[in-house]
């Protein structure tokens, strides 16, 4: 993947930008692009594949990316022109690459005592360890030893860091469920100041991405709409830096294939999700 990525900056000089996130355990990049169409605008970043096993999250990160690359549609290029993107197709490479012999492998490859692999999404300094992870380094949802413990979290939380000033949007993609998540997971009464507008937003966007193919989500609080969870990618993202738009996408479908989505599968959510993020970004800008 990473190849394919960098050959874009060839192709579109002056708007691609390879960089660079951060490192994983066994020294892989977290290899993204930056997509600008002039200076002065205002950043998203996107991030997908912090669960290894949750193939759709990197592809439909990519297609977005893609789409907004060569796309002829004027509403989406509007959109695409609108904002810098950062886009992080897959911020797990080693457990994404597990996961070709392993292929429901869902945490990165760091051993501990007892077991291999921290879930990255629940690593994250915002209410580490407050519910819904675990301390048992054999659970799937083991926390780490520490708030950013995992060099995954903690070099591509210090990119966001350099970022943060600019960054209006963080939105991070996972599967399976069909939920467009606001943040926070870690308490039932915990919400962001925004929550009015950011259900405003995400119902308008839930409603544009059924359109094409009548693929219907659920809009709510992560605490609301799954369970507690925490130390969770998004969450910290806005209540650090209090990015004003924070969404977790649950991509395909609600469970006949789950986590094996089929390939047929992987450009229809992609042209669903981008007619999603029409919608939202049009909403955010009035």
């Amino acid at each position: 993947m990473n190849d394919w990525l960098r050959s874009l900056e060839g192709r579109f000089p002056g708007i691609v930008t390879p960089i660079v996130g951060g490192r994983s355990y066994e020294g892989r990049e977290i290899f993204g692009l930056k997509i600008s169409f002039g200076p002065g605008r205002k950043g998203v970043f996107i991030e997908g594949g912090i669960h290894a096993r949750e193939w759709i999250a990197p592809s439909t990160v990519t297609y977005i990316l893609f789409d907004f690359l060569t796309t002829k549609n004027a509403s989406v290029r509007a959109v695409a022109e609108s904002r810098d993107w950062y886009f992080f197709p897959s911020i797990n490479p080693d457990g994404y690459v597990y996961t070709q012999t392993d292929r429901l492998w869902r945490k990165n490859r760091r051993p501990y005592e007892k077991c291999v692999g921290v879930d990255l999404n629940r690593n994250w300094d915002y209410h580490w360890m407050e519910g819904g992870a675990s301390n048992d380094e054999c659970s799937n949802m083991f926390a780490g030893g520490s708030a950013f413990s995992e060099i995954e979290t903690k070099s591509l939380s210090e990119y966001v860091n350099s970022l943060a000033d600019t960054l209006d949007t963080y939105l991070a993609f996972h599967n399976y469920g069909q939920h467009l998540l606001i943040p926070f997971s870690h308490d039932e009464s915990a919400v962001p100041e925004n929550n009015d507008e950011l259900h405003r937003i995400g119902k308008a966007t839930i409603e544009s991405l059924s359109v094409r193919y009548g693929t219907n989500y659920t809009v709510g609080n992560w605490h609301q709409t799954l369970y507690i969870s925490s130390g969770v990618s998004v969450d910290w993202a806005v209540g650090t830096h209090k990015i004003r738009l924070g969404y977790t996408y649950e991509l395909r479908d609600k469970g006949e294939y789950g986590f094996l989505l089929p390939p047929e599968q992987i450009a229809p959510t992609g042209q669903e999700i981008v007619d999603s993020l029409v919608r939202m970004f049009n909403e955010a800008d009035k």
